[in-house]
């Protein structure tokens, strides 16, 4: 690894001024990249998760294209499940599609215990060629929240409205709660094996947990995520926590042992801070905005990074994932964009 290191984001992730706004792009390794969907064209997600050279490649190739601050490693929320006892698979144009579905307390009780090493070796392997090898940028590495893999498990796919999930939840609490203990004790596996093989950063994704009132959170979800950071709190690297849709969350969030909070377009930055986030923040360009002049992406990002300038602890992202109809050449500009005028604002009221 080359030692020009650029920790921008792990510093401005501790709320540290930073001589840029750091930035990366969720969904930034795949899906618009002519690179990536030729090798789509050969091969499926687990393929691609299942061979730590191409896997790598995909995962470091936006950094070479974009000059992006940040590698976020190429795989799914769903891959440690199979461990666990789930079968899962990944349709296209679908996404995660399970076959034996959690109805039970029964179901839960036959739920394993997941080992890193034994059941995702080829995640660790892609870690540690990208983290010793191959990256100069930090590596973030992930996983789902138990609420949102919990509704993969429970629908036995995607879901609109969560109905069966939800009604689960609370007519069925005590299984729900050791679902949520089992998913923890997953988690806190898969998590820590990925940090020591090397991830310099971790984000919690709980894409679908905006779906639950503040009340049912606090309830069913805030006391398993409280245990969850506070288990990886211990591993010493900064922790991200991120949903969708989940404006109302994010006081909950806050409360958590995190230490960035991720907002989607919805709200404001200035707005986060009013309702009282003084954490560091990530987001929050809509990534529907991606398709639009050049002069409306910039006069967004320029407003969304003087917000995020007022408090130190700012890390550039979209408010969701990038989706395929995105030119990559917008990304790279987009970048360049992010960089040279935070530098200027910053040097300006330095």
């Amino acid at each position: 690894m080359t030692t020009l290191f650029n920790d921008t984001l792990l510093r401005a992730a501790k709320g540290e001024r930073t001589e840029h706004t750091p930035v990366w792009y969720m969904r930034q390794a795949g899906r618009s990249q002519p690179e990536y969907r030729a090798i789509k064209e050969k091969y499926s997600l687990e393929e691609i998760t299942h061979q730590p050279e191409l896997c790598a490649y995909v995962t470091r190739l936006p950094v070479e294209n974009y000059n992006v601050d940040a590698a976020i490693l190429y795989k799914d929320i769903v891959t440690p499940l199979p461990g666990i006892g789930i079968d899962v698979k990944i349709k296209a144009g679908v996404g995660p599609v399970i076959s034996n579905p959690i109805r039970s307390a029964t179901d839960v009780e036959k739920l394993g215990e997941f080992n890193a090493k034994e059941h995702t070796p080829f995640v660790l392997e892609t870690i540690k060629l990208l983290t010793e090898e191959q990256l100069h940028v930090p590596l973030i590495c992930f996983a789902g929240a138990p609420f949102t893999l919990a509704s993969y498990m429970i629908e036995g796919g995607p879901s609109k409205n969560y109905n069966k999930t939800k009604s689960f939840m609370v007519s069925e609490p005590q299984a729900w709660f050791a679902l949520m203990d089992k998913l923890a004790d997953m988690i806190i596996a898969d998590v820590s094996a990925q940090v020591e093989a090397g991830a310099k950063a971790i984000q919690i994704f709980d894409s679908w947990v905006g779906a639950l009132s503040v009340e049912d959170y606090r309830v069913f979800i805030k006391p398993v995520m409280t245990r969850i950071f506070g288990e990886l709190k211990k591993e010493n690297v900064p922790l991200i926590q991120f949903g969708v849709g989940a404006s109302h969350l994010v006081k909950e969030w806050h409360d958590l042992p995190i230490d960035v909070v991720g907002l989607d377009w919805r709200l404001p930055i200035k707005e986060a801070r009013a309702k009282g986030i003084t954490k560091p923040v990530q987001g929050n360009l809509d990534p529907s905005l991606l398709l639009a002049d050049w002069s409306v992406i910039e006069k967004r990002t320029k407003d969304i990074i003087d917000q995020g300038l007022e408090v130190p602890g700012h890390i550039f992202n979209l408010g969701h994932g990038v989706f395929p109809e995105v030119d990559p050449a917008v990304l790279k500009r987009l970048t360049t964009l992010i960089h040279e005028y935070s530098a200027q604002q910053i040097q300006a009221h330095s």
